[in-house]
């Protein structure tokens, strides 16, 4: 079993310690910010690795074996060691300064987070921000970014952080064509949806399967580009209430439904999260974004101009 521990990083060190504290999964997961199912699949990983059980499932909770207790006395000597060298450096910490890849879409950038990144600069002059454009979900893990920032109900197992908000969405039309619409019969309407690869989306499949085909007559792959339609007279759609409240152009024509939101999660990889510069924003972040929540999940104050 030598080998194989050479073989175990901090991380999983850690969880081991974190499971037997926790006697047990939820607890760990909680204290380690993972879920549930991965520091199941973590722990049976590490256990292959060493050949050997560390931990006896019980009803009442998880019983450390002679290995595992081998395995948790050399977690708390390390934690220790690296505990008292921290407290030693924190007074000689740098400030955060560096390259920082931050991954998000078209539509959080242009229309939530540009002025939030302005003011993040101004506070932190040191760190330089690399945005990057993807509506797919980069490899944290290989550095194709530092920091993610997505709208997701499902955020990648491999990645901690925090969820910031609540993304609602609502039917909107033209300000100029909504006295005209009959509400009782919308689907009569000229739609405007995203294409089919985005069916996953709730929205989207609502219009497949209520709106019939030869009314969906503008298709595209960008919510921007949704909303520039549907401010032009193509259609009516639905649109984030960010991006729709926003435009004086645009009007709800029916409340957010509940259903359609997304979280928005900002994102790191776990051995990134103690980074100063990638602390330092996810922390910036949070606190913006929270002071914009109501403007997000539809509950901001829409008085007419």
């Amino acid at each position: 079993m030598t080998d194989a521990l050479q073989a175990l990083s901090w991380d999983e060190f850690r969880l081991i310690k974190a499971i037997a504290d926790a006697r047990g999964l939820p607890g760990a997961a909680a204290q380690t910010g993972l879920n549930h199912s991965t520091v199941f699949r973590r722990l049976g990983q590490i256990e292959t690795t060493l050949g050997t059980m560390l931990f006896e499932r019980h009803r009442t909770g998880y019983a450390l074996t002679p290995a595992g207790e081998e395995i948790v006395a050399l977690a708390t000597r390390l934690d220790a060691d690296i505990t008292a060298v921290t407290r030693k450096l924190a007074g000689r910490e740098l400030q955060p300064a560096g390259e920082l890849r931050v991954t998000t879409n078209d539509i959080l950038l242009v229309s939530l987070l540009a002025p939030i990144f302005a003011a993040f600069r101004r506070q932190c002059p040191d760190v330089r921000l690399d945005v990057v454009l993807s509506n797919q979900s980069l490899n944290l893990s290989k550095r194709d970014a530092d920091v993610a920032i997505r709208a997701t109900d499902t955020p990648p197992e491999n990645l901690v952080g925090r969820r910031i908000a609540r993304i609602a969405w609502a039917l909107y039309a033209r300000r100029e064509d909504a006295e005209d619409i009959d509400m009782t019969a919308l689907h009569a309407r000229d739609w405007i949806s995203m294409g089919d690869g985005f069916a996953a989306m709730k929205q989207v499949r609502y219009v497949q399967e209520h709106v019939a085909p030869e009314r969906i007559v503008y298709r595209l792959n960008t919510v921007l580009g949704l909303s520039e339609a549907i401010e032009t007279g193509i259609g009516i759609g639905f649109l984030p209430c960010f991006l729709g409240d926003g435009r004086p152009g645009l009007v709800r024509l029916q409340p957010p439904q509940a259903e359609y939101g997304s979280d928005l999660w900002v994102l790191t990889h776990p051995d990134l999260r103690h980074a100063a510069r990638v602390r330092v924003l996810m922390d910036f972040l949070a606190d913006e974004i929270g002071r914009q929540r109501g403007l997000l999940d539809g509950t901001a104050d829409r008085s007419p101009d």
